[in-house]
């Protein structure tokens, strides 16, 4: 059977081949087609040569992906997968070898290869793992510890949990199964929206891959084979949320150096030698830059050294501080591609559970459902049995207790009132984590879905564009019980307190509490209380988002209102200042004249749109985030949307912020985006008499 490559009217690429493998090159060839420059950053990304081509502001990730030692794993892992998996590991280098022999037409029509005069390089088998693992190895959020640690120094372990809140990089996800008793057609449906990074080209790639052993549509992740997170294969569907499990641990290294190298602390009191060299990072339009590479038996550092922080200094009564990182795939060579060709092949719940059995990272909470009424509600991933201590902030690596000693079972749910949602809150995860989303999403969902007793896969945008902020409530809370305000600020607040809680683009009020909300945040920020908290070690760059203060109290700021005390601050007094601050000079316009979409690019377009204003909030359901008192434009949000309809396949939907094409001035580049903003979805094509055959490989 010829390899043959169909578009639906949206060009979202549907694959038909004779084999798995076949259709895995068929899968990296139109992908390196469509997106050459979006695989050329992630390849860059994977291996942290970023800054060769895209300069000094690149160099951050570099030097952690190079200290992380993102490339060394990716080939571990992919030699283990090559002794473990055979058949896998040649489905990845079909993929591989699909992507090489499509990356120079790609090229040819991305605009960004001339400009930066930048070829596209060769992919190696084990590149997949490595754009995987580059993606997902800040997913977990371990330097939350960082913040946790800086907390607990500055102010003591009491206020940590005055922070603890969906965090300002954190990823998450809506997700909900209504399984056939509460349905119209009496067959299940599955529906959400994973809330990442909004990337210029998008994160996720509409896609189907159709062979004689399986028919799948999805979103998969460019650069990966298969489809990972949102897949339907006619007979059973499933879907995947963030389940804000901690997999990853800290490691505080006693390190020096000696006449052969670094040496490191044991716990059991012995110096070792510790693994080290350097490289050179090559920057554009600058001198190399140097990295020392250290690996300990806990893990790669990247922080500090024998000599204590990069670029700073550190106290001298303290020892210099370096710190490790320990993260599963480094450990066990496992990043869980196992799980991928199964997934593809199932037919039933009970295949999609056995494929993830397999996964490994990052965790996450599974639901499927399949057409004979089976239903799945789990956790996959590796996390670590270890001390508890090694999941709450840095552990010491020199003292014993801290080791590693297995994986813990991940646990299962069920369904409640033939509904299961979830939405990053403390759910069937909750005893592998520390820190969850607040509720609101998740009791926003379920109380929607148990506001009808049977859905449609038709109903579901109505949930995915449900803007109400229930968070709002301990700042309105606040506002309620102040008195003597200028007749202005009274005016403004009344307002306020008559407001539908709606975070609508068009909505003036709104805008008006967001920025009142944005002022008190500033405020709380401001205080001496937490002053302390106002400067952040002198970490590595790419840790910086974790320990910015603004963005901190901005994201717990219902936290910080609803505490019993809070270190003498009079937050009447400073709601009271923000009310009138914001009376004297109220935004003139809507929420979507400042709550504009900010796609993250790695170049920015010579011609630059003029970019959307948003609806939704950080605690909506349409989760679309920016960072209250810093900036209201959102750089993260709905990366896709989709409902997948157990009943009949074609009647599902999907979409994505932008469109199915990486090339700048392709019809398909943006042409998705309206219905985004709107919260329409744009079918999943099944008949191939619909599409339009584009060639034969």
């Amino acid at each position: 059977m010829a390899t043959e490559i169909y578009r639906d009217a949206w060009g979202i690429p549907h694959l038909r081949a004779g084999s798995a493998a076949g259709l895995a090159h068929a899968q990296g060839l139109v992908t390196a087609r469509d997106r050459a420059w979006q695989l050329e950053v992630e390849r860059h990304r994977a291996r942290g040569t970023s800054a060769s081509f895209l300069g000094e502001g690149a160099l951050a990730w570099d030097r952690f992906a190079r200290r992380a030692r993102l490339d060394d794993t990716a080939r571990r892992c992919f030699e283990h997968l090559e002794g473990q998996d055979p058949e896998t590991a040649a489905w990845v280098r079909a993929y591989v070898d699909g992507v090489n022999a499509g990356l120079a037409r790609g090229a040819d029509a991305a605009p960004e290869f001339a400009r930066t005069g930048l070829t596209p390089g060769r992919w190696e088998p084990w590149t997949p793992l490595g754009v995987w693992l580059a993606t997902h190895i800040l997913f977990a959020g371990f330097p939350a510890k960082l913040w946790r640690e800086h907390v607990v120094s500055r102010l003591g372990a009491h206020a940590v949990r005055l922070f603890a809140t969906d965090g300002p990089c954190t990823s998450g996800s809506n997700g909900w199964l209504v399984s056939g008793e509460r349905t119209v057609t009496g067959r299940a449906v599955i529906a959400g929206d994973p809330h990442r990074w909004i990337e210029d080209p998008g994160v996720y790639q509409q896609i189907r891959l159709s062979c004689p052993e399986f028919d799948v549509v999805g979103l998969a992740v460019p650069g990966v084979p298969g489809i990972a997170h949102f897949g339907h294969t006619g007979t059973v569907a499933w879907a995947i949320t963030n389940a804000m499990a901690d997999y990853q641990d800290l490691y505080r290294e006693r390190l020096r150096r000696t006449g052969a190298g670094v040496e490191a602390l044991d716990p059991d009191g012995v110096w070792r030698r510790a693994a080290r060299h350097t490289e050179a990072v090559e920057v554009a339009g600058e001198e190399p830059v140097e990295v020392e590479v250290i690996e300990t038996g806990r893990g790669p550092v990247v922080i500090g050294g024998p000599e204590g922080l990069d670029g700073g200094t550190t106290d001298p009564d303290l020892p210099p501080v370096a710190v490790s990182l320990r993260y599963p795939p480094r450990v066990t060579g496992d990043l869980g591609f196992g799980a991928l060709l199964p997934l593809l092949r199932a037919r039933r719940v009970a295949d999609v559970d056995r494929a993830f059995d397999r996964w490994a990272e990052p965790v996450n909470v599974v639901q499927a459902a399949d057409t004979e009424g089976g239903v799945l509600h789990r956790v996959a991933g590796f996390v670590p049995l270890r001390a508890e201590a090694n999941r709450l902030r840095l552990v010491p690596a020199w003292e014993p207790g801290h080791e590693w000693r297995g994986r813990q079972e991940t646990p299962r749910a069920g369904l409640t009132d033939g509904v299961a949602v979830m939405a990053n809150q403390r759910g069937p995860a909750a005893p592998l984590g520390v820190e969850f989303a607040p509720p609101h999403r998740h009791d926003r969902i379920a109380a929607l879905l148990a506001g009808k007793e049977r859905w449609s896969a038709a109903d579901m945008p109505a949930l995915h564009t449900d803007t109400y902020l229930a968070s709002a409530t301990a700042l309105l809370d606040h506002l309620e019980s102040l008195d003597g305000l200028t007749p202005e600020a009274a005016a403004l607040r009344d307002r306020l307190l008559g407001w539908d809680r709606r975070m609508d683009a068009g909505s003036a009020d709104a805008a008006l509490y967001a920025a009142v909300r944005g002022a008190v945040v500033r405020k709380l920020a401001a205080h001496p209380a937490f002053a302390a908290l106002a400067t952040p070690p002198a970490y590595p760059e790419v840790f910086l988002p974790w320990m910015a203060l603004v963005p901190r109290v901005g994201f717990a700021l219902e936290h910080l209102l609803a505490a019993g005390e809070l270190y003498g601050i009079d937050r009447p007094a400073a709601v009271r200042a923000a009310i009138e601050e914001v009376a004297a000079r109220p935004p003139a316009g809507v929420w979507g004249d400042t709550h504009r979409l900010a796609p993250w690019r790695a170049l920015e377009p010579e011609q630059p749109h003029d970019e959307p204003g948003l609806s939704g909030d950080h605690d909506c359901v349409l989760c679309t985030s920016g960072v209250p008192g810093l900036t209201d434009r959102a750089a993260r949000g709905p990366a896709a949307r989709y409902v997948w309809d157990l009943a009949r396949r074609e009647d599902s939907r999907w979409v994505v912020p932008l469109g199915a094409s990486g090339v700048p001035g392709s019809p398909h580049h943006r042409d998705q985006l309206p219905h985004w903003l709107a919260g329409d979805l744009v079918p999943v094509v099944t008949d191939w008499a619909q599409l339009t055959k584009e060639t034969d490989v």
